[in-house]
């Protein structure tokens, strides 16, 4: 199937061939026929899967009729918003967004925190097309009054259960009910169940439903494994053991904490490796120079909170590290979904204490996968490990 039977816009199908989009993804082939058909979508669908342009490229085909009919007129506001959980994934959404719509007139506005308010009032201050945004910065603007919603026509909540576990309820809410109710919204996140599929029903009305099953985790091009380690020393001797392979381009290294990211980030560097660290508290100009100097290759490991485990594509990412276990096995495949991207093969680690041992199990059930215990050769823990697990080495 290729993208001019998707009923889009033969501009946009020109841009997509530029642009070396050649098939679609199964979430696009499912959804962009939907959002074009004008109704309300509810898609389940994990990272990686190309769910931007699924929704992106319909919002598009709806602003080539500059001029339709039931467009409000007048007004300074966006006719398409969408609310994204974090500062990088918005930048990244908005960054899509102008590559697809290469070929229009398109003004965008990103709002998110960490930023100087003077451009965004600046951008603002001018008829916008699409604004993406956090919740958080865009309820603040909209408190303000500094910003309009009377013509929006789409409204895209883009991995809405992300959203909700930041705690951006609240936010959203405020939002939606602002919004005008005679909209199309498009919902997308991992999982549509609980405090998502409750969100869903409150900002939708007679949605269809698409479930796109395969997940990142299951993709064969990310190699898994899971070291046990006795004691925090013993894991700081495994990670500069893996660090050092030869193989390794680029780590990406989750800890729990924003704290934790500083202090490990600083103890490599004081090692030697050309580390740095990037969480929630770093302002926007901070993370982006640290991001653009991992793209640039200036800097081969960079130590992250969950900040990271969505909306960062660098190519360059060889390994991902879990220094601290996720929680939750939803974002252990976030997380890992930062390497073997773009056809590329990758190498996700996590190490694990004796204890958390369920972690594996709750992990196993999500994916469906085993996550295979390997061990390091001169480098073995002195505890046993579970009995079930297999032991494999890891090659280094």
């Amino acid at each position: 199937m290729s993208f001019s039977t998707l009923g889009l816009h033969p501009s946009l199908i020109e841009t997509l061939a530029a642009l070396g989009y050649t098939e679609p993804t199964a979430v696009q082939r499912a959804a962009i026929p939907a959002v074009l058909a004008g109704g309300d979508l509810l898609v389940s669908s994990q990272t990686g899967s190309g769910k931007t342009a699924a929704f992106m490229l319909p919002a598009l085909q709806r602003l080539l009729a500059e001029h339709a009919p039931q467009a409000p007129r007048g007004g300074l506001g966006p006719r398409v918003l969408v609310l994204a959980p974090t500062r990088e994934l918005a930048l990244q959404v908005q960054k899509a967004t102008h590559g697809y719509g290469s070929r229009q007139r398109l003004r965008t506005a990103c709002l998110v925190g960490g930023v100087s308010y003077g451009l965004q009032l600046k951008q603002l201050s001018r008829p916008v097309d699409i604004v993406v945004a956090t919740p958080g910065r865009l309820k603040d603007h909209l408190e303000r009054g500094r910003i309009d919603f009377a013509r929006i026509e789409l409204l895209v909540l883009d991995e809405a259960d992300r959203m909700l576990d930041m705690g951006f309820q609240e936010d959203i809410d405020a939002i939606v009910a602002r919004v005008p109710a005679a909209r199309q919204t498009l919902l997308f996140s991992a999982t549509l169940d609980g405090v998502v599929g409750r969100l869903a029903r409150r900002v939708t009305r007679d949605a269809k439903r698409i479930d796109i099953a395969p997940s990142a985790a299951r993709s064969p091009k990310i190699e898994q494994r899971a070291l046990y380690t006795d004691d925090v020393a013993h894991k700081n001797r495994l990670l500069d053991v893996i660090l050092r392979d030869v193989d390794l381009k680029q780590a990406l290294v989750f800890t729990a904490t924003k704290r934790s990211a500083e202090e490990l980030s600083g103890s490599l560097v004081r090692q030697g490796f050309a580390a740095g660290a990037l969480h929630g508290d770093m302002r926007q100009r901070e993370r982006n120079t640290t991001l653009q100097h991992l793209r640039d290759g200036r800097m081969r490991v960079l130590v992250a909170t969950d900040v990271a485990a969505r909306g960062i594509d660098i190519p360059g990412i060889t390994h991902v590290i879990n220094f601290d276990a996720p929680r939750q096995a939803e974002d252990y495949v976030h997380r890992i979904g930062r390497t073997g991207r773009a056809g590329r093969t990758g190498i996700a680690l996590t190490l694990l204490s004796h204890r958390e041992k369920h972690l594996v199990r709750d992990i196993e059930r999500y994916t469906g996968a085993q996550l295979r215990v390997a061990v390091i050769p001169g480098h073995e823990p002195a505890a046993r490990f579970a009995p079930s697990a297999p032991r494999r080495r890891y090659r280094n």
